[in-house]
């Protein structure tokens, strides 16, 4: 099939720099000949792509609630005199904004070809591998053997003209076993797919996106297109400081001097540590002006902030605590349902008050990390888990717009589970980083 796509690439990019992390885009193009200024060119009123466009997502609570808030949008700005009911708005909203695994499961076993062309893929470094999807596959009576990215592009590939994938990649956001980073979409291009079209940034190649694997064979191949506008390099989250990221990156390294160094550039984005929890919930509703919204996250594993009134393994629901008013004790704003980061990633607060509990501990030498399990903590020793606690915390540490402030226990020297040495080392670390105490 004869590929010709526009290398012009003016039209997608506002559609996609409205995405708020530091990401870089990965574009593959399908088969077919067309512009980039098509896909751009027809606007939905959904989400302001084109008709043949959906949005998938793995991750939820993402997609339930910017399905909800969308739903709620079309009702309220509806025409006068047309009335719509909350389940056809919301049948109609997602037509265009999809759970990645409904999306899969709908063509993994027919030959359609799908109505979507193309695919915007969020947070796509979070796609399953191989092992992953087989063994939810098989889950439900199915037998796959292919990767998430594997299944994706064989079911757009289907089209004879043309079609199109946007990975967007965020960089240091793998936090559950399975989730393939975007290396496993570059592999099945180079393996499967030599008629597709590869436009991506040469900063794929930096570790928070690559972790070890190397892109040099698509970064060289001649039906792939480099471009440098295809990476966000500033966070859009924080309209506060642009350096937010940066900044807890260094934190979460154990890098302290870059960490006070980007410090200087965080004026208007107050930092703060404190060890009372009453403390950081006034600070919250005190910085807090008009609508803005505010809630308290920690770690899905932090099991012992029960001591401290925060039960993590209660679950949220996402739309009440991230659309619902200050007057509804399941919104974010009663401060009393804590997000773990399975909740909010993809999401933002404008403030924020992370609780942070002895799984992750600062030492002299790096971190200690733990799981906690039974009635005791214990070591995390293989890498990926490693991985998945340090991501999971820098999730929970840029969900602030505005703020952040950091509640760390005293410990309890009664309690094994509880020693105030699992938090002081953390607590004088963050400190000498450049937060400050309320």
């Amino acid at each position: 099939m004869k590929i010709s796509p526009s290398t012009s690439l003016n039209n997608i990019l506002p559609i996609l720099s409205t995405h708020s992390s530091c990401v870089s885009y990965t574009i593959l193009v399908g088969s077919g000949s067309f512009t980039f200024s098509d896909i751009a060119t027809d606007k939905s009123k959904a989400i302001g792509l084109e008709k043949e466009t959906v949005f998938l997502s793995g991750n939820g609570p993402l997609v339930q609630v910017l399905s909800e808030a969308l739903a709620r949008d079309k009702i309220k700005n509806q025409e006068q005199g047309k009335k719509q009911n909350k389940k056809d708005a919301l049948r109609e909203v997602k037509k265009f904004i999809q759970n990645i695994h409904h999306f899969r499961d709908m063509y993994i076993h027919n030959n359609d070809v799908p109505f979507e062309k193309v695919v915007v893929f969020d947070e796509s470094q979070r796609a399953w591998d191989q092992q992953r999807l087989q063994t939810k596959m098989k889950e439900k009576g199915h037998v796959v053997e292919m990767s998430e990215p594997d299944l994706l592009i064989s079911v757009l590939d289907r089209h004879q003209d043309w079609c199109v994938i946007v990975c967007l990649v965020g960089g240091g956001q793998e936090i559950n076993l399975g989730e393939a980073g975007i290396s496993t979409w570059i592999e099945s291009i180079d393996t499967k797919y030599p008629g597709w079209k590869v436009y991506l940034s040469d900063e794929i190649k930096n570790k928070e996106y690559s972790w070890g694997y190397s892109f040099d064979k698509v970064l060289n191949s001649q039906r792939s297109t480099i471009d440098p506008d295809l990476h966000l390099s500033v966070s859009l989250r924080s309209f506060r400081s642009e350096n937010l990221s940066n900044y807890i990156n260094a934190v979460i390294d154990g890098n302290k001097d870059l960490a006070l160094k980007l410090k200087e550039t965080l004026e208007k984005y107050p930092l703060k540590v404190t060890r009372d929890i009453n403390a950081a919930k006034n600070w919250l509703r005190s910085s807090a002006r008009g609508t803005e919204r505010f809630g308290m996250v920690a770690e899905s594993n932090a099991i012992r902030l029960k001591a401290e009134g925060i039960f993590v393994k209660y679950e949220i629901d996402p739309p009440h605590w991230f659309l619902d008013g200050p007057e509804d004790i399941r919104s974010s704003y009663f401060l009393e349902d804590v997000a773990s980061e399975y909740a909010v990633q993809g999401l933002e607060l404008d403030w924020v008050c992370m609780c942070w509990d002895s799984t992750m501990r600062k030492t002299e030498d790096g971190w200690d990390l733990f799981k906690f399990s039974g009635s005791s903590y214990k070591r995390r020793q293989q890498e990926h888990h490693q991985k998945y606690l340090l991501n999971a915390h820098r999730v929970l540490l840029t969900r602030a717009r505005q703020g952040l402030v950091i509640f760390i226990p005293k410990g309890d020297k009664n309690d094994p589970t509880r020693k105030p040495e699992f938090y002081d080392c953390t607590y004088n670390y963050l400190i000498k980083c450049g937060f400050e105490l309320i």
